[in-house]
């Protein structure tokens, strides 16, 4: 084991030669002044004291120094907010403008073009002019709206470079202290606008189109109403002689003359429900049954003859009816009814006179014709079959016994026809008005085919509009659509008196600036959550008596609805018209109200309108090269050469927009901005404003 021996003068380590003993006295001296049998000294707890006293005042000047360094990045920060909000706000009043136009103009239109339809509504046409009143003055509201309103927007677009870049400022210089003061900035990306305002260009409805179409529609229905009427007329004349006239007529004739059925001899209690082909089955069955059963009244030979010529005229009735038609195919009537004979003069006149069907026999004072072969006159040998123009104009003889002539034909319709207790009477009745009913129902098709052309023109007018509509729809292209770039610098400061110590010399901060960006992000519509709830709940805290309620419930339903469905208005717009024309068929609408109503359908089914974005725009930060990236218009560069730019000491947003190079802006010296008043038929209008004092916080 080796021993470390310690002299007086030092330690004598183990191999090492006497005389070179190592002096360590003065080495714990120094130790001995801050540690002492295992103790610290008062010494080392006075430097530790001193230390610690300079390390926390230190600390304190570099935290304050970081704060200060950090509330500069805090200013432009809010200013990015601050001016992306003016944008966002600017939406919302677009979007609440859109609405209130596109919702006027379609509902102006949808009235108009049901105002159109009820002109072929007998029941409903009275009211026509007036519905149609309604929906054109809807349509002038609309782009008398929609001009005021395009040139409202387009000025407030202008002045938004201007209202973002105060709007920033002043959020950033109300971050200004005692001690310190900012000073920034908002800058639309880009400073440009790309939207369009097609009502600027002209692209209104064409009221007086719609107007001319309704005189059009007027002229065309007047004259179809004229002939109906007519046709109407006739067709009951020809209706009260078949089964509509109280007492006799020819259903009742039939019922007494004959045995027929009621199937074959119907009664019909309104000319509506009647058809022309019903007098015409009824007289063939009338016929019919009078040839098959007719019998002599006795049994003499001029009973007899009497009863032949009743058979022949029923079969040659019969035969003449059976032959006729009534056709309606929609583009034409005709008729091939025949007027029976009525006497010996019009028997003449028929192949009754001429058909060669009567048996002969020659008897001593010549070629004799009978009413039968089984004659009591026909004593002499057969001969050929004549006529009874044969016997008429002297070529055979009348029977003595029977006196079988043409006279006898021609008097079985005439005794009939001559009074009202006779079928035929009635029948001719009913042929007559049957022939002017055939006439005034071409005059009706005539008249249709007119009014069907007129309404075809009404519904392109009505579509010519519809599209019209559709296209001149604004596109809300504002600048500061990418965002907002923020600039804030701040004033030179220095450590407060209280910082300053002879353990820490103070800090002298000089001027510092800091850069920030703010896009719009989309917040997800919902009904109660979305641009047009959030327009209408500013707007009925702001208007007396509550105008959202008449707006929406009264004359205005229809715009209100429209108003509301906004964001989906192509199908809003279908439902409603299908809506309003269905309800038409409840008062008689008729084809050409079918027509009409089809073609204003069919065209707003297919007008294919996009769904409106109803999100709310909320502004919220972003890293500034996403802004940037979109500024080369602007010709911004650096971020460093930027916050030089900006003047410390200026209080105006527009000298520090042209100052960091973002170019001249439209300075705003007005209150506030009425972009438009929305117009209310039958009621005052509603001013829609942006008050500039509130830097466009809220529409109103």
């Amino acid at each position: 084991m080796r021993e470390d021996r310690v002299g007086s003068k030092g330690i004598t380590t183990p191999g090492c030669p006497p005389g070179n003993e190592v002096d360590v006295r003065g080495a714990r001296w120094g130790i001995d002044l801050f540690i002492e049998d295992g103790a610290y000294t008062t010494l080392a707890a006075a430097v530790t004291i001193l230390v610690v006293l300079a390390l926390t005042f230190t600390s304190v000047t570099v935290v304050w120094s970081m704060a200060r360094a950090g509330d500069v990045q805090v200013s432009a920060d809010s200013a990015a907010l601050a001016g992306a909000n003016v944008i966002s706000s600017y939406y919302t009043a677009a979007t609440v403008v859109d609405a209130c136009i596109a919702s006027l103009g379609f509902a102006g239109l949808i009235v108009s073009g049901a105002g159109l339809v009820t002109v072929f509504i007998p029941g409903a046409r009275w009211s026509a002019p007036k519905i149609i009143k309604t929906g054109t003055d809807m349509l002038k509201a609309r782009n008398s709206f929609a001009k005021t309103a395009s040139k409202g927007l387009q000025a407030l677009e202008k002045a938004l470079p201007f209202l973002a870049g105060a709007n920033g400022m002043r959020i950033c210089s109300a971050q200004s202290g005692e001690q310190v003061s900012f000073t920034g900035v908002a800058l639309p990306i880009p400073a440009k606008s790309a939207s369009e305002f097609p009502a600027l260009e002209g692209k209104e409805v064409d009221t007086d189109e719609i107007e001319e179409a309704h005189e059009d529609l007027e002229e065309a229905a007047d004259e179809l109403e004229e002939v109906r009427e007519k046709t109407a007329e006739a067709k009951e004349r020809a209706w009260r002689a078949d089964c509509g006239r109280a007492g006799r007529n020819m259903q009742e004739r039939a019922s007494s003359l004959t045995g027929l059925s009621a199937v074959e001899n119907p009664d019909y209690t309104s000319s509506l429900t009647w058809k022309p082909q019903v007098g015409l089955d009824r007289a063939r069955a009338y016929y019919r049954w009078r040839y098959e059963n007719e019998r002599p009244e006795r049994d003499d030979a001029e009973s007899c003859a009497d009863s032949a010529a009743r058979k022949v005229f029923y079969r040659y009735a019969y035969d003449r009816l059976v032959a006729a038609h009534i056709d309606d195919t929609g583009d034409r009537v005709t008729s091939t009814v025949p007027l029976l004979p009525r006497n010996t003069a019009e028997v003449k006149r028929t192949t009754l006179y001429t058909d060669m069907v009567w048996p002969s026999t020659v008897e001593p004072e010549g070629l004799t014709i009978h009413y039968a072969s089984d004659c009591p006159g026909a004593t002499g040998d057969a001969a050929r079959k004549v006529s009874l123009k044969d016997e008429d104009v002297g070529t055979v003889r009348e029977c003595d016994v029977c006196k079988f002539s043409v006279g006898d034909v021609g008097r079985t319709p005439a005794a009939s026809t001559s009074i009202n207790n006779g079928f035929e009477y009635h029948l001719r009745e009913f042929t007559l008005a049957l022939n002017d009913y055939v006439d005034r129902r071409n005059d009706e098709i005539a008249a249709e085919r007119e009014a069907e052309g007129e309404a075809e023109d009404a519904g392109g007018v009505f579509e010519t509009a519809l599209n019209m509509l559709k296209s001149g729809r604004p596109r809300i292209a504002p600048p500061g659509r990418y965002g907002c770039l923020a600039l804030a610098v701040s004033s030179d400061i220095s450590t407060p008196e209280e910082l300053e110590t002879s353990f820490s010399d103070g800090a002298d901060l000089g001027v510092r600036g800091a850069i920030s960006a703010a896009v719009l992000a989309t917040d997800r519509a919902t009904y109660e959550n979305n641009v047009l709830s959030s327009f209408f709940s500013s707007l009925k805290s702001k208007s007396s008596g509550g105008v959202v309620v008449p707006l929406l419930g009264s004359v205005l339903d229809l715009w209100g609805k429209l108003l509301v469905g906004y964001g989906n208005l192509a199908d809003g717009l279908s439902s409603l018209t299908d809506g309003m024309l269905s309800s038409m068929e409840s008062v008689g609408a008729g084809p050409l109200a079918d027509l009409l109503g089809g073609m204003i359908s069919s065209a707003v089914e297919t007008l294919g309108l996009e769904p409106v974005d109803m999100s709310l725009h909320k502004p919220v930060l972003t890293d500034t090269a996403n802004v940037l990236a979109h500024a080369s218009a602007e010709g911004l560069g650096s971020a460093q050469e930027l916050l030089r730019r900006v003047p410390i000491s200026s209080t105006d947003p527009a000298d520090i927009m042209e100052a960091v190079g973002y170019g001249l802006v439209e300075r705003v010296s007005q209150a506030e901005f009425t972009i438009a008043e929305i117009p209310i038929p039958f009621g005052e209008p509603i001013p829609l404003t942006i008050k500039v004092s509130d830097l466009l916080g809220a529409v109103g």
